[in-house]
């Protein structure tokens, strides 16, 4: 199993999407069959292996398994990955193009870089997996506080700048059998994590 998958076909985006076949991926982090699920999710199991079956042919789950009860064989399946990423190539009539309107300090031109960052990726992803080959990638994650407006700006121009000075060294355009690379580097405000709602339905002590 994958720890992270990317959707990259829109009628597979459209099946992860339904509320039901979301959390049955959610199930099947784990292997369970169409018995073990319904009894969890609380509807009839044909229903489930409906839903299993639309979810198998778009290559979300995937046969484990397969045990004779009886008069029937029971088939066991798992989510082939633990999370899932939908690629702007699902929506590819519309997804953001960067080169549109690129604006350093727009948080859509940002937005428009990340969804570009998901789609490449997700290709190289799935070639090298085709391939048998891994993606040669770096990413680095920080987070910094300022104690001011004016400091941002100042990082932000150091920062230009560092990075700007790293590409003009390294950068060849001559060398045979070199190999282009994507740098993107973003800052944006920090985002307090979502709390779950509380459980209403928690007994509580009178």
């Amino acid at each position: 199993m994958l720890e992270v998958a990317v959707i990259e076909n829109a009628a597979a985006a459209e099946i992860s999407l339904d509320p039901l076949r979301s959390r049955l991926l959610a199930e099947l982090v784990e292997p369970g069959s169409a018995s073990t699920l319904a009894a969890r999710v609380g509807i009839p199991r044909q229903k489930v292996n409906y839903h299993l079956r639309e979810l198998e042919k778009h290559g979300l789950v995937e046969l484990v398994e397969e045990r004779r009860k009886g008069n029937f064989t029971e088939r066991v399946l798992r989510a082939t990955a633990a999370s899932y990423v939908i690629s702007p190539d699902a929506l590819s009539a519309v997804q953001p193009d960067p080169a549109r309107a690129p604006d350093q300090l727009s948080a859509r031109w940002l937005l428009a870089l990340a969804a570009r960052l998901v789609r490449d990726v997700g290709r190289l992803i799935t070639g090298s997996r085709k391939a048998g080959k891994p993606v040669a990638t770096f990413a680095l994650d920080g987070e910094i506080r300022f104690a001011s407006a004016t400091e941002r700006a100042a990082f932000a121009r150091e920062l230009a700048a560092a990075v700007a000075g790293l590409i003009s060294k390294y950068h060849d355009e001559t060398t045979a059998g070199g190999r282009a690379h994507r740098v993107l580097v973003a800052v944006h405000p920090s985002v307090r994590p979502v709390l779950d709602p509380p459980d209403n339905n928690t007994d509580k002590e009178s």
